[in-house]
């Protein structure tokens, strides 16, 4: 029984990981993917040019998207206290 619960609560932290963390990767690869386009257009060569886009593109989308993330991670973490004594009472 144990097991099944810990198992269940590894699942869903790695599940909240990603929705956590894919708004933020995602944003990059589209950013990354536009100016990849406008460098073949302008057949400009500068590799350093992604990354003041990306970083900010990242943050813009951290700020906009942190009350959700942070309500997400406060409902699993409620979830988890909840079941914490549910396992200290079955191993005693």
């Amino acid at each position: 029984m144990e097991q099944e619960v810990i198992i269940t609560l590894m699942q869903k932290m790695f599940v909240l990981t990603l929705e956590i963390s894919v708004p933020i990767l995602l944003s990059g690869v589209v950013i990354g993917l536009a100016i990849s386009v406008f460098q073949t257009v302008t057949q400009i060569q500068e590799s350093t040019l992604t990354f003041v886009p990306k970083i900010i593109g990242g943050i813009a989308i951290l700020i906009v998207l942190m009350p959700w993330m942070v309500n997400l991670f406060i409902s699993y973490v409620n979830e988890f206290m909840d079941v914490i004594p549910q396992l200290t009472a079955g191993g005693v």
